[in-house]
């Protein structure tokens, strides 16, 4: 989900077709039809779904619907990742820490039920705590005890102060008396959900899923979006014309010209760059990775061969933002970046820099201009999704700016699977590829998930799965990195976290496992003309694109059908 919903592709004459085969809930542009947006329309999303749709309401499977996380399961508590605001209560109504922030008592809201009419109280929150997908081996979870009816308290064996967000913010809450017999929950379809959230599951085919109002959610009455139709495209170009028709109201996607779907008077837009995108390398040979960019001075030599500015012009047509090489998202982070030098990656290439490094590193330029070592070149394959022509332009970008630092670089496009595939067992070079943005003022989330090593739980080796929830693809395992993740779990103080994350900015930055192109572009599109309550500049109550894990879900909650 790192990256679905946000891909372009050549424009194509499939959109007529397209819109016939998939079954939309009412035809027409603004609400125009059998049904409206008073009525029963169904709001109508593109989410990057891949085709055809497999029911999958699992939140703990990597195919796992978008409809499931946030409209059906959410965790406690809603953090904004577009701001440094306090928490919003779902489930949860209050939490608080005891005086060594290993003690977590959380009081959530009275006489909740589940979206099958049972009651939804504080054992089901102990119980999804320890239930073993919500909690590895790593997570230092000792005991999660409902008190009584309303209040649950989790006990660590460590403070877990800068884990509020993973704790509270995304261990999605379950129903004991549903998942108490699921054992094998990585092969559990759930397709029949039960859950909390607003929505509950009407209808899945193949071209389509369609979610309508949970009678028993908390704020029933306040629901006004009854229906919502998840439809089945898998490129941009249909959504993009499906958008223009007045067929499609929300999505989250890459369109250069803004203009081609907003003329219609119904779609409006907004831009909320985020996430990293970055080259993922297979960097640590330890583990199994194999090729170049196994040897540091390959990563930092391409680090300063490439030319982000041309990168965003031609490639993100300026949509993107400048990214900082510490991983702190600017200027939302910036008291955490220790280095003033290391607040923004170089936007212009250097060549001469470039091989200065290889040859530190002992690499001689060969007669066709490639750098060499004991004869081998240093000639990498990079891969992007097709389909991504965004991230595919960047690939042919990066080999042209590589090449003329004396790097050889073959860019190809695969399948969404196979880049899937590869990613998770290693068997990769390089990748363009998407990373998952902090969801809170603080960069230790993308440090522990993408940078964390084997002693954090957070990468594995070659051939093996990355663990769930955890995605340093990089395969890099760096002690110093780890013993700095561990001990920013457990403080509290400002001064000692800046300094435990000044460590870690000073070892990545060296390493590159994974080297910072630009922060993405995330442009939303929805239907302003049929609905109100979508997040704006003005009022960016949380992050828009429909994609959005548990984000969507709470948007959702927000809508209202113009009157």
């Amino acid at each position: 989900m790192i990256r679905n919903g946000k891909r372009k592709i050549a424009l194509t004459a499939v959109a007529g077709a397209s819109v016939l085969a998939l079954g939309l809930t009412a035809c027409g542009s603004g609400g125009s039809g059998d049904s409206d947006a008073n009525g029963d329309r169904a709001l109508r999303v593109w989410a990057g779904s891949q085709t055809p749709i497999t029911a999958n309401y699992n939140p703990f499977a990597p195919t796992v619907l978008h409809g499931a996380l946030g409209p059906i399961y959410e965790p406690l508590f809603f953090f904004n990742k577009t701001a440094d605001t306090e928490p919003v209560g779902l489930i949860g109504d209050t939490y608080e820490y005891n005086e060594d922030g290993t003690v977590i008592t959380v009081t959530i809201k009275p006489d909740l039920k589940w979206s099958d009419g049972e009651p939804l109280t504080a054992g089901d929150v102990a119980f999804s705590f320890s239930y073993e997908a919500n909690s590895p081996d790593t997570n230092g979870l000792v005991s999660a005890e409902a008190t009584d009816d309303t209040t649950v308290v989790l006990t660590y064996d460590s403070a877990q102060y800068t884990t509020e967000f993973q704790r509270l913010g995304s261990t999605y809450i379950l129903p004991e008396h549903i998942w108490k017999d699921i054992e094998d929950y990585a092969n559990f379809a759930n397709e029949d959900p039960v859950g909390s959230g607003a929505y509950v599951v009407d209808k899945t085919t193949s071209e389509s899923y369609t979610l309508v109002a949970n009678e028993n959610f908390r704020d029933a009455a306040d629901l006004g979006v009854k229906k919502v139709q998840y439809i089945a495209v898998d490129n941009n170009q249909t959504a993009q014309d499906l958008l223009a028709a007045g067929k499609l109201d929300w999505t989250g996607m890459f369109i250069p010209n803004p203009d081609d779907v907003t003329a219609n008077g119904a779609i409006d837009w907004i831009n909320t760059p985020q996430d990293p995108t970055v080259l993922y390398t297979c960097s640590n040979a330890d583990l199994g990775c194999t090729g170049p960019q196994t040897d540091v001075a390959v990563r930092q030599a391409l680090n300063a061969a490439i030319d982000r500015g041309t990168i965003k012009e031609k490639a993100f047509v300026d949509l993107t933002a400048e990214i900082s090489p510490t991983y702190a998202l600017l200027p939302r982070d910036e008291k955490w970046v220790a280095d003033p030098a290391n607040e923004l990656s170089p936007q212009e290439a250097n060549a001469a820099e470039a091989g200065s490094i290889l040859e530190a590193a002992g690499y001689t330029k060969g007669s066709d201009g490639i750098y060499e070592k004991g004869g081998v070149p240093v000639e990498l394959s990079l891969t992007s999704v097709d389909g991504w022509t965004d991230y595919n332009d960047a690939a042919k970008l990066i080999a042209e700016q590589a090449e003329a630092a004396g790097i050889k670089i073959n860019a190809s496009t695969v399948q969404w699977q196979e880049f899937s595939d590869t990613r998770q067992s290693g068997e990769y070079q390089l990748i363009v590829g998407g990373m998952i943005g902090t969801s809170v003022a603080d960069p230790f989330q993308i440090y522990r998930d993408w940078f964390g090593g084997t002693a954090v739980a957070s990468t594995g080796p070659v051939g093996e799965e990355i663990p769930t929830g955890r995605w340093n693809f990089s395969r890099y395992d760096n002690p110093t990195v780890d013993a700095a993740i561990q001990s920013a779990i457990s403080t509290n103080d400002e001064a000692t976290k800046k300094e435990l994350y000044a460590t870690i900015q000073t070892e990545i930055v060296r390493d590159l496992p994974y080297i910072p192109l630009v922060i993405n572009a995330t442009q939303t599109f929805y239907n302003t003309k049929d609905y109100t309550g979508w997040p704006t500049e003005s009022d960016l109550y949380a992050f828009p694109p429909s994609w959005g894990a548990i984000a969507a879900g709470y948007v959702l909650t927000h809508l209202q059908p113009v009157k």
